[in-house]
Order: C-alpha cells, then structure tokens, then sequence
C-alpha cells in the first residue's frame, strides 16, 4: 500500500506563524513543525485573529497537513521544585490554546527531567500535569506527543518502558502518543543504524508500548555513537547513524505514511535536499 508522504522540517515562524508555511512550500514540504511562540521564554505570546486567518489561508494554498507545535524547551513538567513545575504547567497549557487556535494536529514536548528529585517521582509528576490539561485538550483536537529523548542528564523519556508508564497512566484520559527522534533513540542505545536493527527497535516498540502510539518521527542523523546520551543532530548520512536508517522509514509500510519532521543543521537549503533524498528514497520521484 503506498501511502502519501508527509515530510517536512522545523520552519521558521518569525514575524508570525504563517511564514512556517511559506518557509515549508519553499522547501517542498508536506508537513511542518513550528514554535507558536519564544521556545526560551515563559511567557507565552497572543495570537491575534488576524494571524489565525492569514495562517488557515496558507495551509489551505499550501496544502500542507498534519502540522506539529514544538513547545517550549523551558517547559518541565515532572519538575520537583514547585516554582517551575507551576510555571511548566500554566506555559503548557498557553501552548494548548495556541495549538486549539491555529487547529494544529500535533503538540510535541519534552516529559520532563527530575534534577534534585528521583526518576519514579519525575514520571507522577509528569502524568500528574498531563491529566491536569484533561478538560482544555477536550476544546480542540490537537494530539499530545511525548518525545523520545536522548538521556542527557536527568531527563525521562529516553526508555520505551518510562514512555510506557506515562501512556498507560493517560492514554484513556488524554488523546496521547509519541514521536520518535531517531538521533535520540540511536544516542539512548537503541540501534537503528541498519534495518535489522529498526526491526528490532519497532518490534520493541510493539512489545512495550504499542505501536499504535507511534504518530511521528524526528529525522536527525547524530554527530556521536550509539548509547552516547549526547543529543546532537547531523544532517542526514552525515553522522553515525547513516543513511540506511532513512530509507528503511521512508519504505517500511509501518512507518512510511507517518509525518516526518527535519531537525537537522543548516537549513532551508539542506532541508530542501533531505527531502528530496527521502522522496527518491521512497521512490517516489
């Protein structure tokens, strides 16, 4: 079964959030990710009613579907200090509302880290803050996605079994799944550097968590080695990775019609040419 292909990248909303959808035409993407507001900063911006006209105009000229928010890298909600856990979790529900705005599909973030707490603490904090955004996520459609983490520090997120905790604490409650970023899987110790090897990881991914979770990917190579906990990004067959984790994506009827999101360095113009590598990979030019 041949699927339609979403691909697309990270795109720039500076000067409002439609320009991630011309920054996305520009590149012949599919599909975009974005910020909808300062990913460093607490403060959530207002999104006026003239911004949402011109973004629904350009998605409909566009065509480009299944968009996902990226929320703001300050934002944890399985923090032990109080101050910022109620900070995470009033940011997050701002970016809730943003995403309800602009009818946005998917909203990505971080589960959290637990800095002076413990591990077990993190993820019933986490669930905690999830369930708390129960009746604001039942006003729009936009889907939560826990994103797979590299393991850096104290961050949760980095085992298919924590994600599992989380999910089974909050799927019946919350419309939840996950998006996959290969440079952090690959850094957190699962090899898919080759195709057995991502036969190993999505049957994983199926005893664990259930592949029905699986919503999105994140498509990074990774400047260091397998199980290196470093989270950073390489351009696609530039890292250790390599490229023939890509094509298997790009080609496995399980995961080829999920949307897929570049984070990788340099921009547009790279961008424009990893999309097009993938669109070959896919055989579809």
């Amino acid at each position: 079964m041949k699927h339609t292909l979403l691909i697309g990248a990270h795109t720039s909303a500076s000067g409002g959030s439609f320009h991630a959808l011309d920054e996305g035409e520009e590149i012949g993407a599919t599909t975009i990710q974005l910020f909808t507001s300062n990913q460093k900063q607490w403060h959530g911006r207002t999104i006026s009613e003239e911004e949402i006209a011109l973004f629904t105009q350009r998605r409909e000229e566009t065509g480009i579907s299944s968009i996902m928010s990226h929320a703001s890298y300050l934002i944890n909600l399985g923090s032990p200090n109080p101050d910022i856990l109620a900070k995470s979790r009033k940011a997050f529900q701002q970016e809730i509302k943003r995403c309800h705005l602009l009818d946005i599909k998917f909203l990505n973030f971080h589960p959290g880290a637990y800095t002076t707490g413990s591990e077990e603490q993190c993820i019933d904090t986490i669930i905690d803050s999830l369930l708390d955004m129960k009746n604001l996520l039942k006003k729009g459609s936009t889907e939560l996605l826990l994103e797979t983490t590299a393991g850096q520090g104290t961050c949760v997120g980095h085992t298919f079994e924590q994600l599992h905790l989380i999910l089974q604490a909050t799927h019946e409650a919350l419309p939840i799944g996950v998006c996959l970023d290969t440079c952090h899987v690959f850094a957190a110790g699962y090899d898919i550097s080759s195709k057995e090897g991502w036969e190993s990881t999505l049957e994983n991914f199926e005893q664990v968590i259930g592949l029905k979770y699986l919503k999105a990917f994140h498509l990074n190579d990774s400047k260091h080695p397998l199980g290196s906990r470093k989270d950073r990004h390489a351009n696609l067959g530039e890292g250790h990775i390599g490229l023939p984790c890509f094509q298997f994506l790009m080609q496995d009827p399980r995961v080829q019609g999920l949307p897929k999101y570049l984070e990788t360095p340099d921009g547009k113009v790279r961008w424009k040419e990893e999309i097009a590598l993938l669109r070959r990979f896919a055989k579809e030019e």
